[in-house]
């Protein structure tokens, strides 16, 4: 029989009532209690996992402790009972929210940052999942800001949740102006005033700086108090002499919210402190510096930081003098903000261009490759991937979009040009050109993934002269009708005619700057410029990798834009794709793509393609490209390979044949080591790269794990502090990096 209050006034007596209700409040508050009770118990399971080093969804299993407060996950669920988690999050203060994007899909954040992203494997299951943890959160968040987590240490206790005030706040208010803030206790006259650029070492205890919230929020406290006085000091009701009176909706509004905000700051306070009392507890023994606080300018201690790899085991000692030597390093280099100004008379010529050796012994390698295929899948994402060591490149990915620029003739006589077709055809033979360099042998290798603040500079020196005989010879070749189709052995024999006179000849610099910007995504900007002839180029370029069964796909992400300042034309185009096939055996590159060249002002493009080896049959490395003016109308035809002989045929009826395998290769004018930074690419790799000449694998290996875990923990203490990198040479516009001194018309000295 249904039944309240009203029913129960003309059927029960008044006595009876209320033992009925208090009977009924007791029912109420035991189902709750077992509800809560059962929302505490011990929830375990399979979810998928988006794991950050594979960047794909795994199977975990997943293990809820109510207790602790701690969701813990395991790889397998036979490993729980013999193995340590892989991971946990602390639920104290955390935030389970749905994802919108399907019914699965769920985001478990924790206070200290970290975060999991799951899915279930249903809408009910998710839901499931959510409201235990959700309740489990709840509970433990509930638990510390009822108690007094500084007091429990032996610290300083803030108020309690009451909001009570001082003695001394129940003195009468006559003014509502006489409430202030306090900042005149935060602003203290006898605390030094903190520079610019320098590392904070807390060497007061973490309960100190929580003394002195608790002192602010003391005084918050009062002046809450104050405003409350004030409002209810006012008239109970409006009168002609008095517009305001104390049941006003905006007083009321201004109590309530007073209130709420006091609340919320003292609950907050409780959390960070039982937080920062949980970080001390769990801090690891290596980590002897995380207290400190990283202000811009100045690089974080690495001295202290013990190295761990992803699966949490040491990979080796803070003490090793491998490991104290790239400390120190860093230490000094990895995070100044500040420019530096590269001398270049104190460049040599690289004694040869790049050049790397085969692999060899691939059969020794192969159960490193079957392992690592293993855990790869179709379609995944291979950015975060560790590969082995001894398919690297000698050379940094900064280093390798340097050696793209063999040709540096080609490229500083594209002002030079009379026509903006003339220009841009000139465009399109140094673009075609500059890949073979870059790509060194048969065999697929891989170079450094560039540390994040690591910079690389060179030089090449150009016979003026000799560029703008091959810039006349080539404008002559175009526009002339009648022109014979040139050989490759001529084409040779002309550019040995033109190097062998450099030496008389007046010569022009093209200078190079790169840095690595960002870690995740791994970005690489770089710039050229010549101010002689007022040219210049800049990119910011990231690098995806994807498997794709027995090769691996890696795409360019950005665009490169070429500035002609005499003209005001912009040419900008993208990188094409690098395909390594054959992984398994004996691996091989090649290119493909579609790219579009454009430039906005002159309304001239072109559209290359990097065609791919089909299954059967076809040839290896071919481009295809056509050149069209403003109509549309194509102006020049090209075929090839882009290693090897390719023919330009233009609108004219007149040809050319370009043989890339014969085209003198110029060298880079480098600063020695003895004089370079510690964040300059070959100083930075000279141990890894040492090791590699040596055929020590092992060491290359220790030394690369080395980079880049300092490279992690910098990384998660700039993402803990909120600081971003503090870049030398770029600057971010948008989602590309520009460099910051980019050559202006007319300016005729360099800016690198």
């Amino acid at each position: 029989m249904a039944f309240d209050g009203r029913e129960g006034s003309s059927l029960l007596s008044e006595d009876e009532t209320r033992q009925l209700l208090a009977v009924m409040k007791k029912a109420q508050e035991f189902e709750m209690f077992e509800e809560k009770q059962l929302m505490r118990q011990p929830l375990e399971g399979q979810l998928f996992k988006y794991t950050n080093v594979m960047k794909g969804w795994q199977y975990r299993w997943f293990v809820l402790n109510p207790e602790l407060g701690k969701l813990e996950y395991f790889e397998k669920e036979e490993h729980k009972k013999c193995y340590r988690p892989r991971g946990f999050l602390r639920l104290l203060g955390a935030m389970v929210c749905p994802s919108d994007e399907d019914s699965q899909t769920f985001t478990v954040n924790a206070t200290n940052g970290e975060s999991y992203r799951l899915k279930a494997f249903d809408a009910r299951e998710r839901q499931h999942w959510v409201n235990r943890l959700r309740a489990t959160s709840e509970y433990h968040t509930e638990s510390l800001t009822n108690s007094s987590p500084l007091n429990r240490n032996g610290h300083v206790t803030t108020q309690s949740p009451s909001l009570n005030a001082p003695p001394n706040a129940n003195r009468p208010v006559e003014d509502v102006s006489q409430i202030r803030h306090p900042r005149t206790r935060i602003r203290d006259s006898s605390r030094p005033s903190i520079p610019k650029g320098h590392v904070i070492e807390s060497v007061q205890p973490v309960s100190s700086s929580f003394s002195d919230c608790s002192e602010q929020l003391s005084a918050v406290k009062l002046n809450h108090h104050l405003v409350v006085t004030a409002v209810e000091s006012l008239p109970s009701c409006s009168s002609p002499g008095n517009v305001i009176s104390s049941l006003d909706k905006d007083m009321l509004l201004l109590k309530a919210t007073s209130s709420a905000v006091t609340l919320c700051l003292e609950k907050c306070l409780s959390l960070l402190t039982n937080q920062a009392s949980i970080n001390k507890d769990e801090k690891p023994s290596g980590l002897q510096n995380s207290s400190s606080i990283l202000l811009p300018g100045n690089p974080p201690s690495y001295s202290s930081l013990q190295l761990h790899d992803t699966a949490d085991h040491t990979v080796s000692s803070k003490n090793s003098p491998l490991h104290l030597c790239y400390s120190s390093q860093l230490q000094e280099n990895i995070v100044s903000g500040d420019e530096v100004r590269i001398n270049h008379d104190d460049e040599v010529e690289d004694s040869e261009p790049y050049t790397d050796v085969e692999l060899s012994g691939m059969e020794e390698h192969k159960n490193v490759i079957l392992h690592l295929l293993s855990q790869l899948k179709l379609g995944m994402d291979l950015t975060k991937v560790v590969l082995p060591t001894f398919i690297l490149e000698k050379r940094s990915l900064l280093e390798m979009f340097a050696d793209c620029m063999a040709h540096p003739d080609l490229f500083i006589r594209i002002p030079e040009m009379p026509t903006p077709e003339s220009r841009m055809l000139a465009v399109v033979e140094w673009f075609l050109t500059s890949f073979h360099s870059g790509r060194q042998g048969s065999i697929a290798k891989k170079p450094y993934n560039p540390i994040i603040g690591e910079t690389f500079h060179c030089s090449w020196i150009v016979n003026e002269v000799a560029s703008d005989v091959a810039g006349q010879h080539s404008s002559d070749q175009d526009s002339s009708a009648t022109s014979s189709r040139t050989s490759s052995a001529s084409q040779s024999t002309s550019a040995t005619n033109l190097s062998s006179d450099i030496t008389s000849q007046q010569t022009s610099h093209l200078y190079y700057c790169a840095e690595q910007v960002s870690h995740h995504p791994p970005v690489s900007a770089f710039y050229y410029e010549n101010p002689e002839r007022q040219i210049c180029m800049d990119a910011s370029i990231w690098t995806r990798s994807k498997f794709m069964g027995m090769s691996v796909g890696v795409a360019m992400i950005g665009k490169v834009h070429l500035h002609l300042l005499t003209y005001g034309e912009e040419y900008e185009f993208s990188l094409p794709s690098a395909y390594a096939r054959s992984i398994l055996t004996v691996p091989w590159v090649e290119l493909g793509d579609k790219v579009t060249l454009g430039c906005e002002k002159s309304g001239y493009s072109a559209a290359v393609i990097f065609h791919t080896k089909p299954f059967y049959g076809g040839r290896l490395h071919r481009v295809t490209a056509e050149v069209r003016n403003p109509s549309g109308e194509p102006i020049c035809k090209i075929s090839g390979e882009w290693n090897g002989q390719m023919e330009f045929t233009y609108a004219n009826g007149s040809s050319k044949i370009v043989d890339t395998s014969h085209l003198p290769v110029a060298r880079k004018h480098v600063r020695p080591l003895k004089i370079q930074g510690g964040m300059e690419s070959r100083k930075l790799w000279q141990k890894v790269t040492e090791s590699l000449q040596n055929g020590d694998v092992t060491k290359a290996t220790e030394c690369k794990q080395q980079l880049e875990e300092i490279q992690r923990q910098n990384e998660r203490q700039r993402r803990e502090s909120r600081m971003p990198f503090p870049t030398k040479y770029f600057h971010r516009v948008g989602d590309e990096w520009i460099f910051k001194k980019r050559l202006r018309p007319g300016q005729k000295e360099p800016s690198i």
